[in-house]
């Protein structure tokens, strides 16, 4: 088996790992901050009085996960990262379920969606290149 490696910094796959935290990090505020706002960008109406407060919860969570992926991509493995994204997808996957539930067919789906084609493709592509460097890749070697 060929080891694992760290991603390294200035590597488009950490960068890329980095933005996507970030995005989740921003989104997260969108619901801490404005909760109706998020609740209408995820595609549902917000709810009234106090289950208004899971929107803030949501947004909590979401600002976790972004600080996770960021904390992952600079001091983890690209293996590591690549499985925690791949294990995700199950996120937009089961959003795109209750928005369709909700709402049916609607655009609100097409969101979850790219969502979930960024972070399934996102994950893909640091376990696809998880055991080799890009100098093992040019010269065809192994790096074990």
């Amino acid at each position: 088996m060929i080891p694992d490696r760290p991603l390294r910094r200035g590597e488009p796959a950490r960068l890329a790992v980095v933005a996507l935290g970030g995005g989740f990090v921003a989104l997260g505020a969108l619901f801490i901050i404005v909760p109706r706002a998020g609740a209408a960008l995820f595609g549902l109406s917000p709810p009234e009085g106090e289950a208004l407060l899971y929107l803030p919860a949501i947004g909590l969570r979401d600002v976790a996960f972004g600080l996770y992926l960021v904390g992952l991509a600079l001091f983890s493995t690209r293996r590591a990262t690549g499985i925690v994204l791949a294990v995700t997808v199950l996120i937009p996957l089961g959003d795109m379920a209750l928005v369709a539930f909700g709402r049916g067919l609607s655009v609100y789906l097409v969101g979850h969606l790219v969502s979930g084609l960024v972070v399934g493709g996102t994950g893909a592509w640091l376990l696809a290149g998880s055991g080799r460097s890009a100098t093992d890749k040019n010269t065809g070697e192994d790096s074990a």
